[in-house]
């Protein structure tokens, strides 16, 4: 049987493109979605063999859409397609128990090999990450996130722009707690102004510029 597929790119153009080379692959795509909040409700919906995500779409990043379709769907398997090839991310993924990491630069093909492999249990990098990431084991770096799930999901939504009524409302929480939780990615991070967030939620892969 074709392998089930559900894509999410916030890029249409981006998209289409590896529907159709997916599917001219023999896989079945039986979902598309443009952001990561629409990817996680598709995946409950269809349960798909692999969902392939970008890692910068808007209300919920790739990361966090995956760690979400995990806890929902623990039989559909997950690629990251991103530009970062840096160490951190690629070792935050896998121990995070996503199974592909895809560089964006590399797609298409690339993506049909990741589908090939995760689908029969396997682990797929991108040959661009996979230097980084055996220099990070052999440096022991310490590259744990120093925000919570729910943390990061605030300061993505912060950084597109939302207001903490609206953080509030997509998250389904209280203002005030929308609001504490702004103000302890702030602390952590040691950032007191919108405009850093925006920076750092740029450099960490959460938003595109």
């Amino acid at each position: 049987m074709a392998i089930r597929v559900l894509l999410a790119d916030d890029h249409v153009i981006v998209c289409q493109s590896l529907k159709a080379v997916l599917e001219r692959e023999g896989f079945q795509v039986v979902g598309e979605a443009a952001d990561g909040r629409e990817a996680v409700r598709l995946a409950r919906a269809l349960r798909p063999d692999v969902a392939a995500l970008d890692v910068s779409m808007p209300l919920l990043n790739g990361l966090d859409a995956a760690r979400e379709i995990q806890k929902a769907c623990p039989r559909t398997r997950t690629i990251l397609l991103t530009m970062h090839a840096e160490d951190t991310y690629v070792l935050q993924a896998l121990q995070m128990g996503i199974r592909g990491y895809v560089l964006k630069s590399q797609a298409a093909m690339d993506l049909v090999r990741a589908l090939q492999e995760v689908s029969r249990g396997a682990v797929y990098l991108s040959p661009g990450v996979s230097g980084a990431v055996v220099e990070a084991y052999r440096t022991k770096k310490d590259l744990r996130d120093p925000l919570t799930p729910r943390e990061r999901e605030v300061l993505q939504l912060v950084a597109e722009g939302k207001t903490t009524k609206e953080v509030a409302s997509l998250l389904g929480v209280s203002v005030k707690t929308a609001e504490y939780h702004r103000n302890s990615v702030m602390q952590k991070l040691g950032i007191h102004e919108t405009a850093s967030l925006v920076r750092y939620a740029i450099r960490r892969g959460l938003i595109e510029p």
